[in-house]
């Protein structure tokens, strides 16, 4: 087969791969409708926000980093 047969093949097959995708999308477009009504509008209330505001270094001062050991240490 010749390269540019190949290509003729790989792009028919990419063009039934698109429309296959198009026709399950337009079948699950109305279920998705009706997923979308039966979920909540506002947050969960177990989602925890995390402020941007940076940790407070007091919290680190007598941890060792992990993997090296202790401060007063070497590292294998």
């Amino acid at each position: 087969m010749s390269l540019q047969d190949e290509l003729t093949d790989v792009k028919r097959r990419l063009d039934d791969l698109t429309r296959t995708v198009e026709r399950l999308e337009r079948s699950l477009a109305p279920k998705r409708g009706d997923a979308s009504r039966t979920q909540p509008a506002d947050r969960p209330k177990d989602l925890v926000t995390i402020p941007d505001t940076p940790y407070d270094s007091s919290l680190w001062t007598d941890s060792d980093d992990e993997g090296l050991g202790a401060r007063d240490r070497h590292a294998p």
